[in-house]
């Protein structure tokens, strides 16, 4: 298993698949983009499976999340999905995407083993999607969203940050949109994570300002039978319910004390943590010709030095005083 010093397992993966992205979010990266990884850099599709699987067999993993940068750029994701579907134990597996390409390869996904996915939209209006992506694709994924319903990569998922004065008073239009089409909405606090390390808390939209927001609109209480775990989003019923929402609180609501999370980034290092500013290279031992046993070693080591919360050793994570912010950004690291 993969434990740290604080029993806490992890038996989450999170795999990034490229640093690359179509988009280029302001609260994510610069408008000219980012020097990428060169593919040699990168992890091949086999040494992906080969980890992943290890992963499962051998260190308890149960769910596998594919991330970026945006994975819908790798051009290998179907078969890599298939591989890993055909796993035993078999994986959950999802995928954590811009939702700009989805309309094309839902299907196919849907077909490889892929179980859902999570669809980064934070408006509903085009021209706030162009302020905030700097590109004009937002019937692209609403297109994307459409067909991974009609898919069944169900129940699909909305990630939305709301930036102050750009987005923020749209929070109970996007609930509404997302119940009237049975998607499952997720606000999420900004995280220090851009490349430009220009995050602000003082203009972070907190998660107790969305709730109030939501509140103008809708009855919200906590969901009775909703037990959290390690989950990171707190859940409320709409009206009374069937409808939720959850809001993701990594700032103002730490949940790093039930983490049981693993990543794995595109060029093959292990984060045991979203922050931790410490990597381990599987990439440079895989391809010396290490063992399974011997990569797996390695990861134990590395999931076993995970820090208390947000890459320090203070539960209070990134409210601590010691926090810093790691050098690789949000889309370096994989969601």
């Amino acid at each position: 298993m993969l434990l740290d010093r604080f029993g806490r397992q992890a038996v989450d993966l999170r795999v990034s698949l490229t640093d690359r992205c179509n988009l280029r979010c302001t609260y994510c990266m610069p408008e000219q983009g980012l020097a990428w990884l060169g593919k040699p850099e990168l992890l091949t599709d086999e040494e992906i499976v080969r980890l992943v699987g290890l992963a499962v067999r051998d260190l308890g993993v149960r769910e596998v999340r594919f991330t970026g940068g945006e994975p819908l750029l790798r051009p290998g994701l179907v078969g890599i999905v298939a591989a890993c579907a055909a796993l035993a134990p078999r994986p959950e597996l999802s995928l954590t995407t811009n939702g700009v390409g989805l309309a094309k390869v839902a299907g196919a996904l849907r077909e490889a083993g892929l179980d859902r996915v999570n669809v980064s939209l934070d408006t509903l209006d085009a021209e706030t999607f162009h302020t905030l992506t700097r590109r004009h694709r937002h019937q692209d994924v609403l297109a994307g969203l459409a067909a991974a319903e009609a898919a069944g990569l169900i129940p699909v998922k909305l990630n939305t940050v709301l930036m102050r004065g750009v987005n923020d008073r749209e929070a109970p239009d996007l609930l509404a949109w997302c119940l009237e089409r049975g998607y499952q909405l997720r606000f999420i606090e900004q995280m220090p994570l851009d490349a430009q390390h220009g995050w602000d808390r003082s203009q972070m939209v907190t998660a107790e300002e969305i709730l109030d927001r939501l509140a103008t609109r809708f009855a919200l209480t906590p969901e009775p039978t909703a037990v959290r775990g390690a989950a990171p989003a707190e859940r409320w019923l709409v009206d009374g319910g069937p409808g939720t929402v959850g809001v993701i609180a990594s700032v103002t609501r730490p949940f790093c004390r039930a983490c049981d999370r693993t990543r794995l980034t595109a060029d093959g290092q292990v984060r045991n943590c979203l922050f931790a500013t410490g990597e381990t290279d599987l990439r440079g031992a895989l391809r010396a010709g290490a063992s399974d046993a011997e990569l797996g070693e390695l990861w134990r080591a590395a999931m076993w030095g995970k820090k208390a919360g947000a890459g320090v050793d203070n539960p209070e994570g990134i409210d601590a005083p010691q926090f810093h912010q790691p050098e690789r950004p949000m889309s370096a690291i994989g969601g």
